[in-house]
């Protein structure tokens, strides 16, 4: 586990910090984001070079929402800090929604000086049409999302792609699969994709939306909301996140403790057979 003095702050890079200011509070935060970013990193073993030694090369995925721009700045901050080899490509996915503004990200990204590829993939005329608007999209909006990210990490040469889910969505997702699922699973924090060709990496898996949220207040992000679900309700997410909230509201440090559970896993107090072999369980049997 690492300590306050493995991560010494330097100079913040111009670029990525320009809006975020001097204030203690900031400063506590963002040592506080970038120690556990480096906490999963290191943990979950998401910068192991190559086999031939060379850094491995990470498509960092771009939505334009709160969650990716902290990613990316919390990437970028460790790899100024020397706490991180990967090379990193910044990737957004134009997905044709109407209105979208074309240039907000493109004109970030060439502020922070990082390397990046836009996308334009009409996806959304595909979800639109495949479902009626009483349906909700985000299930085969991310199947087209992701199929589209792993050709383009192909084609760069990356190792992986990494997302920028955090602690929250691993419960919210944890709820779901428990109440409509029937299955106890959440979000991991590293996975290798079906063809066994790339990695799907989560670094911010340890970090609280919350703290995300005021990250991405104090750096003033150019945030381009998510319209294509326009104002459908019922979201299983969005329920999910309300009960949450609830929970955390009545209890504070609900969700420290549940996210706790999910790395503190008893395979034998479970009702799973195929993961615990409770049939050739036996108890010693009494000396004669």
């Amino acid at each position: 586990m690492e300590t306050d003095q493995d991560i010494a702050l330097q100079d913040a890079p111009p670029a990525a910090y320009a809006r975020a200011g001097s204030s203690v509070n900031f400063k506590k935060l963002r040592k506080r984001l970038l120690r556990q970013t480096q906490d999963a990193i290191t943990r979950f073993g998401m910068d192991a070079p190559r086999e031939d030694g060379t850094p491995q090369k990470w498509l960092v995925c771009l939505s334009g929402g709160k969650d990716s721009y902290t990613l990316l700045a919390a990437l970028m901050d460790l790899k100024w800090q020397g706490a991180l080899k990967a090379e990193l490509l910044a990737c957004n996915l134009d997905q044709g929604q109407p209105g979208f503004p074309k240039h907000i990200l493109p004109d970030y990204l060439d502020k922070l000086g990082v390397n990046f590829r836009i996308v334009t993939e009409d996806t959304y005329s595909i979800v639109t049409d495949k479902l009626p608007e009483n349906k909700t999209y985000c299930s085969l909006c991310s199947r087209l999302r992701r199929g589209i990210l792993y050709r383009v990490a192909r084609e760069e040469g990356c190792d992986a792609i990494v997302l920028g889910h955090h602690r929250d969505d691993a419960l919210e997702t944890f709820m779901m699969n428990l109440f409509h699922g029937g299955r106890l699973a959440a979000m991991p924090p590293k996975l290798i994709n079906d063809e066994g060709d790339l990695a799907v990496l989560r670094p911010l898996i340890l970090s609280s939306e919350a703290d995300i949220e005021k990250f991405a207040n104090a750096l003033e992000f150019p945030i381009i909301p998510c319209n294509l679900c326009g104002s459908q309700d019922g979201l299983q997410r969005a329920l999910m996140k309300e009960m949450l909230n609830e929970w955390e509201k009545r209890h504070p440090g609900r969700r420290d403790v549940m996210f706790r559970a999910l790395q503190n896993v008893r395979p034998s107090h479970l009702v799973d057979d195929k993961i615990w072999d409770f049939a050739d369980l036996q108890a010693a049997q009494p000396d004669d």
